[in-house]
Formats: C-alpha cells, structure tokens, sequence
C-alpha cells in the first residue's frame, strides 16, 4: 500500500514570516500563511524571499523594494513540501508527486506587478510541471550549481537526479538511486529503509551529499553516478545540511526523528556540526 502523501498533523493555525535585524533584534512580519511555512529560500539575483506553505502557497516578497510592497501570492495546486534555487529556477515539490519548476525572471516581474495591487494574487504557468520520479513522499530538494538540473529525495530512502532540458535525449540521463539503508538485525536478507531528509551540492565540484534518518553523510557524483564516501554516523537523525558558498564548510545539523523508534522528540542529541572540507574532498571521479 502506499503511503499517504500527507504532513503530519500540528496544532498550529497560521505562520508567520519574520525579518530579524541582527544588529538590534527587532523583529518585523513579513507575511502570514493559513498554515504552516515548510520551506523558506532566498533569491539574490532578484532579491526575493519565497515562502511555502501547507495551505498550498507560495508568498513571494521583496524585501529590499521600497516603498515596502506586500507579498504576491502565488496559488499551488498541492502541499508543497520543499524549494530549491537555481540560478534561473525555482523548483517546488509537493504532494501526490508533483513538482513545479517556475522561471525565476518572470515570477520576479509578475510578483512585483501583483504586490501593487488588491488581491495580491500572481498568475503565473511554471516553466515545466512535473511528476516526481519518485513513489513516495518528497523530503527534500537541491539543484545543480551549473543550473542544468536537480536532485530529490523521499521518505522511502531513494534520491532522484533529473535535468530542467525538456529534450528527450537528456530526459534520458535521470535516474534514482536506494541509499540510506541499513540491515535490519532482527531479519536476515532485509534492510531497515530510513527518509533522506537533506540534500545539498557543492557550489564548486557539483557533487552532492544526502543526510537521512540513519545519521549518516554520504557524498554522490551525480554525473558518474557513484558514491565517493560516506561519514561517520550522527548520534541522531541528520535534518539539514548546506555547504558555505566557497564549498571549503559543510554544515550538518542533527535532531531525533520519529525514525529514531521513539515517539518522544526530546530524546536524542540536537547540535549543528561544521565540517572543514578538503581541497578536493568532494571532487567528482572520472567514470570506470
């Protein structure tokens, strides 16, 4: 059977999204949502801040316009559950499989039209729509540095790497992958399959790392299509991760997940690990 595409149940009516001023700590509302925010990214060639919602939006500020304009909103037709950025693109996962690639230029200058005026509301076809190659949940979604693709995970420890060229030929390349599995002690011949929760490139080398339930760090060739390493396990769930912009850090931030077997959340470690990469650490490998 599969499982319901659904996030899970919170008490929480409205999200709220804020700018802190680190300088004095002030904080000053942005925008709100009908539920629950999943996702926020920042754009800084267009200077726009997008946020996601389970009421099935997207609120699309411009923080930095003044006058201060009030944020589009942008209607999607399911739960997004992720956002990732490329250089041109916006890429939105969200339930029943479905994956939205809008044009960045044009979201910005439709946006902004529509922050002018009452309701507020932007109409606007994505680039490309898409269905997930994957049968499961998305987790979590990175795009390629060079603006060529994307890769995505799911609940059911699996990562997809596609490309935005609509060409036959390079539909051709996508493929997915089983990862973050370990085998289960109590059956012989079975693995325990754990969510893939984070996924991040690195700006330079183009590589990738996946983070799962496992508490693991693996790092991905997407072109050769192997795994170069694999890190030392997490005391916990790894729950995001993201390199500095000159790929020389990664930071990997780790929490209980329900993944862990317990249902209390508190139980676990939570901390934020800065690793210090090599120089060619995350260098791709030519093909055998």
């Amino acid at each position: 059977m599969e499982q319901e595409e659904e996030a899970p149940p919170t008490k929480q009516k409205t999200a709220l999204s804020n700018r802190i001023d680190l300088a004095t700590g002030e904080q000053t509302v942005l925008s709100s949502h009908e539920a629950p925010a999943s996702a926020l990214v920042y754009d800084r060639t267009t200077s726009m801040l997008i946020s996601a919602s389970w009421d099935s939006t997207l609120k699309i500020h411009h923080p930095r316009q003044q006058p201060a304009l009030e944020p589009a909103t942008l209607p999607l037709p399911a739960k997004p559950f992720a956002l990732a950025l490329s250089a041109s693109k916006l890429v939105v996962a969200m339930a029943a499989r479905k994956v939205h690639i809008y044009d960045l230029a044009a979201m910005s200058l439709l946006s902004s039209q529509a922050s002018a005026m009452a309701p507020n509301v932007v109409e606007l076809e994505p680039f490309q729509q898409r269905e997930s190659s994957l049968k499961f949940m998305t987790r979590a979604v990175a795009c390629m540095p060079n603006d060529a693709g994307y890769a995505c995970s799911s609940i059911e420890g699996r990562v997809a790497v596609e490309w935005f060229d609509a060409s036959a030929e390079s539909q051709a390349r996508k493929y997915a992958f089983k990862c973050h599995r370990q085998p289960d002690p109590a059956a012989d011949n079975t693995d325990i399959v754990y969510p893939v929760h984070a996924l991040a490139f690195h700006p330079v080398h183009g590589t990738f790392v996946s983070g799962g339930g496992d508490g693991v760090v693996a790092l991905w060739d997407a072109v050769a299509k192997r795994r170069i390493r694999q890190y030392q396990k997490y005391p916990s769930s790894v729950a995001a991760m993201t390199f500095s912009e000159d790929g020389r850090k990664l930071a990997v931030a780790v929490s209980p997940g329900f993944e862990d077997g317990t249902e209390d959340l508190g139980q676990g470690e939570i901390k934020l690990v800065i690793r210090d990469m090599g120089e060619n650490e995350a260098k791709g490998r030519a093909p055998k």
